[in-house]
Order: C-alpha cells, then structure tokens, then sequence
C-alpha cells in the first residue's frame, strides 16, 4: 500500500518525510550481474591500467621499491578515491531531489524517460558496496573496526535494495533506500580525503611540514563529517519516525553508531599520523638550526688575516 503524503504537514519537511512507497528501479532484479560487471571492471583497471603501466609512470622508483602490503594499500587508496568522486558528482543531484525535494525515483534524470532517479541511485549503491567488497578482498590488512564498517556497509546497502522488490511486504523499503543512500552520500564525501590524505603520504614520504598540515586538515574535515552526518540522518529519521517499524528504529542508531565508531576511529588515525609528521618536523627543524650554528661558529673562529 502506498503512503499517503500529507501535503500540508509536509510542506516544511524532507521529501523523505512524506514520500509515497515506490520501487526503486528496474534494474534492481539485475543487481547480481550488475555488481559483477562493477567488480570485473575494478579488477581489469586495477590490474592494467593501474599496475600495468599508470603507476610506474606517475610514481617511478617511489612505486616500484613498494613492498606487497604497501602497494596494495596505495592501489586501494587510489581506486577507493576515484569511485568517491563518480559517486558524489554523479549522485548529489538526484540524491537532493529525491531525499529533501519533490522528485520521485521514477522520475527522469533529464529531457528522456531512462535514466531515472532510481536507475542511477540503485547503480551507485552497487558501485558503492563493489568498492567495499574489493577492499576486503584486496588489503591484506584491516583493522577490526573498519571490516566491521564494510561489512555493514554492503549488507545494508543490498538489504536497501532488495527490500524494494517485495513492496506490499515492506512498507519501509523506499525510505530505507533513501536513508542508505544517505549514509552513502555522507561516507563518500568524508572518507574521499582520507583516501587523498594518504596518497600524498606515500608521494611526499619526507616532507613532514607538508604531511603533518594534509594529517591535521583530514582529521578535523572527518570529525566535522562524522558531525554532519550524524545530524543529518538523526534528523531524517526524527521526521520521518512514524513511518519506520520498531525493527528498525532500534537497527538503524545501531548501524549508525558502527559507522560513527569507524569514522572517529580513522580520525584517531589521522591525528596520530599529524602528531608523528610534526614531531619529525621538529627533529628535522632542530638538526638544521644545529647545522647552522655549527657554521657560524666554525666562521666566526676564523682568524682575520689584515
């Protein structure tokens, strides 16, 4: 049964809020094939493009003197950044008109009838969780907290999904997409400078004035992420409260506060790193000014010959 949107209470509020219950897209009964298109398509860039020839020629002797685990970790860096990026600017659009405005999933993207709303935000919710699938499988070390963000990640991702095809069953599946596209649009967005921040520790090793300034602005940038996230889809939920069953509005906070524990925890990360760059810098600073006055003092010493 569709929901009956209240046009005059709802004038203030996120479209999420008053949304009728809808199927998301078509594609959505091709997701498996989808998602293996994605993962193939990873696997052919990272392993031709990336390892085949791009990464010797951008990075040099840097790439090719990295040990297994360290290149695996930069590869990830780079592949985890770029789908960031297709993600944020290919989603922002239908993904306001469709959370906090009047569109619908099935609406058009543009003057055509395909893509629609939903065709577009169902594809990046599988490149989304092929991204995450591919980290698993990929780097041969995570931490627990972060496997326990990507696994999460996927599951609720697909379970979003899924739900749609079976809507008399699941009054939630429309609103329970959008919320997870939410969670999507905010990690994207927060976690891409990571990604950055650590290319750039791998490219500028010994620049420690450079490095601890990228440690010091990511940290902050993903604490003020995680901040406006939380905000956000507590916000969302609050408005949208009578619609959810009690399932889950006892999983989604769970969900949310894995989530929040992954960001704050690469947070901590990235503020370790900040403090051991600008500890190095000191050291570095310290040998220079000591070097210095080494060679004033050996040229002043110097006897003046008249």
């Amino acid at each position: 049964m569709a929901y009956s949107a209240n046009t005059t209470s709802g004038a203030h509020r996120p479209h999420i809020a008053t949304i009728q219950q809808q199927a998301i897209s078509e594609l959505v009964q091709y997701s498996g094939i989808i998602l293996s298109v994605i993962l193939i398509a990873i696997f052919l860039v990272r392993h031709y493009v990336f390892q085949g020839f791009l990464f010797k020629w951008l990075y040099g002797e840097l790439w090719t003197c990295m040990d297994d685990r360290t290149s695996r970790s930069f590869i990830n860096h780079h592949i985890g950044g770029v789908i960031k990026i297709m993600v944020i600017s290919a989603g922002v659009y239908p993904w306001l008109k469709v959370v906090f405005e009047d569109s619908n999933l099935n609406d058009p993207l543009g003057s055509s009838l395909r893509p629609s709303m939903g065709d577009l935000l169902s594809v990046l919710c599988l490149l989304f969780s092929a991204m995450y699938i591919f980290e698993l499988g990929y780097r041969e070390k995570l931490s627990i907290i972060a496997v326990f963000h990507h696994i999460g990640a996927i599951i609720i991702g697909q379970v979003g999904l899924i739900l749609s095809l079976n809507l008399p069953h699941n009054p939630e599946s429309t609103i329970e997409f959008l919320m997870c596209v939410t969670w999507g649009a905010f990690d994207a967005l927060a976690e891409f400078w990571p990604n950055l921040a650590m290319i750039l520790y791998r490219r500028y090793k010994g620049r420690h004035a450079l490095l601890s300034k990228v440690l010091l602005i990511t940290a902050i940038v993903t604490v003020i992420g995680t901040v406006s996230e939380t905000i956000v889809i507590m916000w969302l939920m609050a408005q949208s409260w009578s619609r959810w069953s009690l399932v889950f509005k006892i999983s989604t906070p769970i969900f949310h506060t894995v989530f929040m524990a992954a960001q704050i925890h690469g947070s901590r990360n990235l503020y370790s790193m900040y403090k051991s760059q600008k500890s190095k810098r000191a050291e570095e600073a310290a040998v220079i000014e000591l070097e210095m006055g080494a060679s004033r003092s050996s040229t002043s010493s110097k006897p003046i010959v008249a």
